[in-house]
């Protein structure tokens, strides 16, 4: 995962006048009322993973979120329940799921621009769970609630069928290198797995800035009988308004990056029949 519990870590930063911060002894939780550092424990399965572990600095203020709204906002993909999700977010309003989401810039723009949509963002990465906690706390962003862990274990073992009306998957690791590519997300086994949680009609919406990798995902959705394109010519779609242009997307179309999105409807269940009939 993100976080060892015993890996060394630099110290936090001290404000002057504040009360000198403990060191944190050896296999003492770095978080004890935050993110585990592995919710699902490293035993539970033995899968080539498309993401790796992410160590970096935490700021004082990401520390101080993860403390005092994790037990609130926070979720640790641990696979031992089966999530509801009305109780969750304290309404019936549709959730989207979003795999991988940074320093949460963008999933708090979208959670602001469409409140009666619910996000359930998840990532390893405890200095970004750390800063979207952050951003809804400040901005009172209500519809957000962020997970700490495996999103595979999230929809194999703690999410029902047709539960989510969504899932975002924005510039996921492309691991590059023609060995690795079997630890990308986008395959046919992680579609299957995600259209049973998908109601028929959601949208799984992709986006990223590596152009071989964004081929694969057009050809491998394509060839999905659970998905369908969104676009009549069959290809990439234009830039949905509702996806924030990111500083680090700004950054890769300044150096002449091709940012390709790509939006997919998930296809009514064929052993039903369309609602209505």
């Amino acid at each position: 995962m993100s976080d060892s519990a015993n890996s060394p870590e630099p110290p936090l930063p001290h404000t002057p006048g504040a009360p000198a911060r403990h060191a944190r002894a050896k296999g003492e939780p770095r978080f004890p009322d935050g993110p585990k550092a592995d919710p699902a424990g490293s035993h539970f399965e033995r899968r080539i993973r498309s993401f790796q572990p992410r160590r970096s600095r935490v700021t004082a203020g990401q520390a101080d979120a993860l403390q005092r709204l994790w037990p609130k906002w926070g979720l640790d993909i641990d696979g031992s329940r089966t999530l509801d999700l009305p109780d969750l977010f304290g309404n019936d309003n549709p959730v989207v799921l979003e795999i991988g989401f940074g320093m949460g810039e963008a999933t708090a723009q979208m959670a602001a621009a469409d409140p009666a949509t619910n996000i359930l963002a998840v990532d390893v990465h405890t200095p970004g769970q750390g800063n979207l906690l952050n951003l809804a706390d400040r901005n009172g962003l209500s519809n957000i609630r962020v997970g700490n862990g495996d999103a595979i274990i999230l929809l194999r073992e703690m999410l029902t069928p047709d539960s989510l009306d969504g899932l975002r998957v924005y510039f996921p690791d492309p691991w590059p290198k023609k060995r690795h590519h079997k630890r990308r997300l986008i395959q046919p086994e992680f579609l299957s797995l995600a259209a049973t949680r998908l109601r028929p009609g959601a949208i799984l919406h992709c986006a990223t800035d590596w152009e071989e990798y964004a081929e694969q995902m057009l050809d491998v959705l394509t060839a999905h009988p659970d998905f369908e394109n969104t676009q009549a010519d069959g290809g990439f779609a234009p830039r949905p308004d509702f996806r924030p242009l990111t500083r680090f997307e700004g950054q890769g179309l300044d150096k002449g990056h091709v940012v390709n999105d790509l939006l997919f409807r998930r296809v009514p269940h064929a052993d039903r029949p369309p609602a209505g009939v």
